[in-house]
């Protein structure tokens, strides 16, 4: 009850007491204790010094900091294929609602933070950081409760991670489509060679309703193989007519980005 006062009387206040009421919904829902929490940061830059101030930032700065602040996995990408070049995808790997309300507390009060970012974090209106930063908050499906960080032979120097968002034109049928993957579309994935990183349900964000989910491949051919494999596979061919289940039904737009970790990102 606590926890449930104080996400509305904080975040209402900045306008989304209907995201919040979503949020705390969700977070109490039979089967979520145990799910990770994925917060997804996108940094729109300008080409040229802020590329450098960003990745100085994060690699000296922040990945440092939000590991003292208890953040155990953040991954950090570039954009291969994507709208907005240059944007960074940060995605921080929260284990509860607790640590998401406590880390800006905690980076506020580390020092080193400061020292090490502060070019970053005290640069001047006239020459800013970045140009604006987009966010949302997700909860991680009930069949993939934690992300799943790939590892590659060689040290996957060709990684490559694709990013996809399903829209739905209501709740009810955006549920429809987190059902379908819990009950098969995932193990589909995993059995074709398209290794899942997370899935989440997004609680705030833009355009909702919609999910978003992760693969990380160890090159683009091993991509271009799987996909292959998924869309040729039977049992994937029945669950995409059965009714209840076809896109027509339940996706109405998806979006995809294809991403390449940084030297320094730990997913």
């Amino acid at each position: 009850m606590k926890r449930r006062t104080f996400l509305h009387s904080s975040l209402a206040l900045a306008g989304t007491g209907a995201a919040v009421a979503s949020l705390t919904a969700s977070a109490d829902e039979p089967g979520a204790a145990g799910r990770q929490f994925y917060e997804l940061r996108l940094y729109h830059l300008r080409r040229g010094p802020q590329m450098d101030l960003f990745d100085k930032y994060y690699r000296d700065a922040a990945m440092p900091a939000l590991k003292r602040a208890g953040i155990a996995q953040v991954g950090v990408f570039s954009v291969t294929v994507g709208p907005d070049s240059p944007t960074m995808y940060v995605l921080l790997v929260h284990p509860s609602l607790e640590s998401l309300t406590a880390t800006p507390a905690r980076l506020h009060a580390d020092t080193e933070y400061h020292e090490a970012g502060a070019e970053f974090i005290n640069a001047p209106a006239t020459n800013p950081s970045f140009v604006r930063i987009e966010s949302s908050l997700m909860m991680a499906f009930e069949g993939m409760p934690k992300l799943e960080a790939p590892s590659f032979p060689g040290g996957g120097k060709s990684r490559l991670f694709e990013l996809r968002t399903y829209e739905s034109h209501s709740l009810k049928a955006h549920l429809k489509k987190v059902e379908m993957f819990n009950r098969g579309e995932i193990s589909i994935f995993r059995r074709t060679g398209l290794p899942p990183v997370f899935f989440g349900q997004t609680v705030i964000g833009s355009r909702l309703p919609n999910l978003t989910y992760m693969l990380g491949f160890e090159n683009a051919e091993a991509r271009d193989k799987g996909w292959s494999a998924f869309i040729a596979d039977a049992e994937w061919l029945k669950l995409r007519t059965k009714p209840g289940y076809t896109d027509a039904e339940i996706v109405t737009n998806i979006s995809n980005a294809l991403l390449r970790p940084t030297d320094y990102s730990q997913i």
